[in-house]
């Protein structure tokens, strides 16, 4: 199938608990606005729908704060899911219910990790369409790697540093066939070196100045990346790249508070 082909999508509510209780690596919290964060959740939940998907929307969980990021929950690629270990023990509870939506409702083949020296946050992968990046991170291990790669055996698995932030998401991802997003923190060009020194295929770059912003989405044909607004300087590096697809812009700023990015709100299918 060509590359970010989708035809559905798993996003999950935003609990009041994300306002005190989220996780979140910012040493004084900025508290998210509940209610603006539902604005704009509803907003990036519509564009999922405009682009074609079906959106199954489970409900948010006031034990689970960090619910609404469903991506570490789960890696899907071809008909296969491994439902994940998250890193952090308190978000260990929120794989139940995507994985019961992945078995049940999609029918899907799942794989559950359950080791317990494995860890991994679906935030810390990449699949290209060719191969998988996986990060790793203070969420994300080597056993984790080591176990994507034996779900999905029909592609290879390289393994990256993260040395800032908490996913390697974070600041790099596919914003179209062939092509990496890739924030210009030191960090991020890190990241992209062992990409392209150690990766099996070769892909080209668009350099995005604010390192959060090169975390977007490429869905069924367009681009998905955060609003202009909030991110000016970005905002003119992807009107200004050559890629020929349409580009919606989705506003985040209420969830990036507490280090939740356009990729980690869905896991797509």
């Amino acid at each position: 199938a060509a590359y970010g082909q989708y035809h559905t999508a798993i996003v999950r509510g935003i609990p009041d608990s994300v306002r005190y209780e989220a996780l979140t690596q910012a040493e004084e919290r900025d508290y998210v606005d509940v209610e603006k964060a539902r604005q704009e959740h509803g907003v990036y939940v519509q564009t999922l729908r405009d682009l074609g998907l079906k959106v199954i929307e489970l409900p948010a969980s006031e034990e689970l704060p960090d619910c609404p990021f469903v991506e570490d929950c789960a890696v899907v690629c071809n008909g296969t899911a491994l439902v994940t270990r998250p890193g952090h023990p308190s978000r260990r509870g929120e794989v139940d219910a995507v994985k019961k939506v992945l078995e049940e409702d999609l029918r899907l083949e799942v794989v559950h990790m359950v080791e317990d020296e494995a860890t991994m946050d679906g935030g810390d992968v990449i699949f290209t369409g060719k191969e998988f990046f996986v990060g790793l991170s203070s969420r994300t291990n080597e056993a984790g790697a080591r176990i994507l790669a034996e779900t999905f055996p029909d592609y290879s698995v390289t393994t990256v540093p993260v040395t800032w932030g908490l996913h390697l998401k974070c600041y790099c991802t596919m914003v179209a066939p062939d092509v990496m997003a890739v924030g210009e923190g030191p960090a991020a060009q890190r990241a992209w070196q062992e990409i392209r020194a150690r990766g099996e295929h070769q892909y080209a770059v668009l350099k995005v100045p604010d390192d959060w912003a090169a975390n977007c989405l490429f869905v069924n044909g367009t681009i998905v990346h955060t609003s202009a607004e909030e991110y000016p300087n970005s905002g003119k590096a992807f009107a200004s790249a050559r890629l020929d697809y349409p580009r919606v812009q989705v506003p985040n700023r209420e969830m990036a508070k507490v280090d939740g990015s356009l990729t980690c709100l869905s896991v797509l299918i």
